[in-house]
């Protein structure tokens, strides 16, 4: 059974996470583990050196207390969509956030990391402007990115970016895996720059190999790799796009660091980025 980690600060956007959350947890057959972090305020004792325990159980205590007044209501939620049979348990930890995902990756043994972003304007601002962009530097698991634009709906295409790398192959095959359990299809695409060292060849041979397996390989010659993209979730009418990053960095991994234009846009599906060793 998949363990799923999903971190929440109660707001608008957690909770619109919370329902694809649930929902992914249903196609993989897993729990999830509900994480909620908080960072008590700096105080210097010599001022408060009679009450300075009393400060800092207090507001734990707040804490605590909005952590189980919170509870019930995600619980809710999940009554409301059928999904009361999927395993939650709760983690409430001090400290910083990403942090103390790791340790609760590590301690529980989780397999994604879903959580919510505030969807800002711009590809860069998306994933480096918020908490969302340090988690996906900095853990070494697949975590599914949710924009608060992004509203639940059935998965029916998922979107894959590839460079045709031979790494990239086991990344394709767990989107595979999950594509057959939603009975999705996965339509991959290679943008070819100018610059670009794939061979027809190569591709010839990903298309040899994943035959029998439910995804279209897409070739689109171009330099502008972002905006290609960006076209090719529009016109493929993708729900879910899966990104690889690289441990280089990100944009490394997939884009030329050359190609710094912003993208005025809001995106409004949800992101899997999936770590590449």
């Amino acid at each position: 059974m998949k363990k799923n980690l999903f971190p929440t600060d109660f707001s608008e956007v957690a909770t619109n996470a919370f329902v694809h959350a649930l929902e992914f947890a249903k196609i993989v057959q897993g729990e999830l583990v509900l994480l909620h972090t908080f960072e008590l305020p700096i105080y210097d004792n010599q001022f408060f050196p009679e009450n300075y325990a009393v400060i800092y159980d207090s507001l734990a205590l707040a804490q605590f207390d909005m952590f189980k007044d919170e509870i019930p209501k995600l619980r809710a939620i999940a009554d409301e969509r059928h999904l009361d049979k999927i395993k939650m348990s709760h983690r409430l930890m001090d400290g910083n956030l990403l942090y103390n995902i790791k340790k609760s990756i590590k301690e529980d043994k989780i397999d994604f990391v879903i959580m919510g972003t505030s969807g800002a304007t711009g590809w860069e601002a998306f994933f480096m402007g918020t908490n969302t962009g340090a988690v996906i530097s900095g853990i070494d698991i697949p975590m599914l990115c949710v924009p608060l634009e992004a509203k639940f709906k059935k998965t029916e295409i998922i979107g894959f970016t590839t460079r045709f790398r031979t790494k990239d192959k086991k990344a394709l095959k767990m989107v595979l895996d999950i594509a057959k359990k939603t009975k999705a299809k996965v339509k991959c695409l290679y943008v070819k720059t100018s610059d670009s060292d794939v061979s027809n060849d190569t591709v010839t041979a990903w298309e040899e190999e994943f035959i029998n397996e439910p995804v279209e390989f897409f070739v689109i010659n171009s330099d502008e790799v972002k905006e290609t993209i960006l076209d090719f979730i529009m016109y493929k009418e993708i729900d879910v796009l899966t990104m690889l990053t690289y441990k280089r960095g990100f944009f490394e991994g997939i884009f030329k660091p050359s190609l710094t234009k912003k993208i005025a846009t809001n995106f409004d599906i949800p992101i899997l980025a999936i770590p590449i060793d």
